[in-house]
């Protein structure tokens, strides 16, 4: 990359799709984006929270992102999403699928069914929605890239990690999937399991755990910069933060 490429932003003239994007991992990614020069999407439930980031956003001197406060598992809203990204932009150069809830720590057989269908329905459908409704514009792109969060639950098997667990493990063998779809495309997509960060979803994870112990979400974001780059050449794996190459 050359010294002018560095002034203008390692992702400059990238367009790039966040979910859950008002707080968290999804927030400092979305920041460290925008400081890249990239044009970033920013969806999330809450206008108010998308309104503040984008204010924070504006006052470190970039551009204003592009705010799309809607429920993802409105599942046709994430369509007309994705026809709304082609009329205005003609193509998505990075999706970062973070959007995620943890549901409830309890046995398997004493799961509410609505908190089943809500997890299973944010975690993984919202995700094949979205492969669905941007693989176009993807496939626009030179370069398209997409990260997905995933977890260390998937390792094995762990007791009272109920629907979250079973959604992410079946969200790594989705986006698996689809790399394997695009081994001739200029599409890679990868999952990052981001480990212990200080998150609110960790929180209500581990009630008793000191966040001050934890790392924060924005050391992470150099990781999802290098994933979403066009000179990513890493497809389909599952990277863990700390163990990756």
């Amino acid at each position: 990359m050359t010294s002018t490429d560095e002034a203008q932003g390692k992702l400059a003239g990238r367009i790039a799709l966040i979910t859950g994007a008002s707080r968290g991992i999804g927030a400092a990614v979305a920041k460290r984006f925008a400081a890249e020069r990239a044009t970033v999407i920013l969806v999330a439930k809450t206008q108010a929270a998308l309104e503040e980031l984008d204010d924070e956003i504006r006052e470190a001197g970039y551009p204003p992102a592009v705010l799309l406060p809607m429920d993802l598992t409105d599942f046709n809203k994430i369509d007309q999403m994705g026809a709304a990204i082609y009329e205005r932009f003609g193509k998505l150069d990075i999706l970062i699928a973070n959007a995620g809830v943890l549901g409830d720590m309890t046995p398997l057989a004493h799961l509410d069914p609505k908190v089943w269908d809500k997890v299973i329905g944010t975690n993984l459908t919202v995700n094949w929605r979205l492969i669905r409704s941007m693989d176009p514009l993807l496939r626009s792109s030179d370069s398209g890239r997409g990260v997905f969060l995933t977890s260390g639950t998937t390792k094995a098997p762990r007791a009272f990690w109920s629907a979250y667990a079973v959604s992410k493990a079946a969200l790594e063998n989705l986006v698996q999937t689809y790399a394997c779809e695009n081994t001739k495309t200029n599409v890679k997509v990868n999952l990052l399991d981001p480990g212990a960060t200080r998150t609110r979803m960790r929180a209500l994870a581990y009630p008793g755990e000191d966040p001050q112990t934890l790392k924060t979400a924005d050391e992470l974001t150099d990781l999802f910069v290098e994933l979403s780059s066009p000179s990513c050449e890493r497809q389909g794996e599952i990277i863990r933060f700390g163990e990756q190459k």
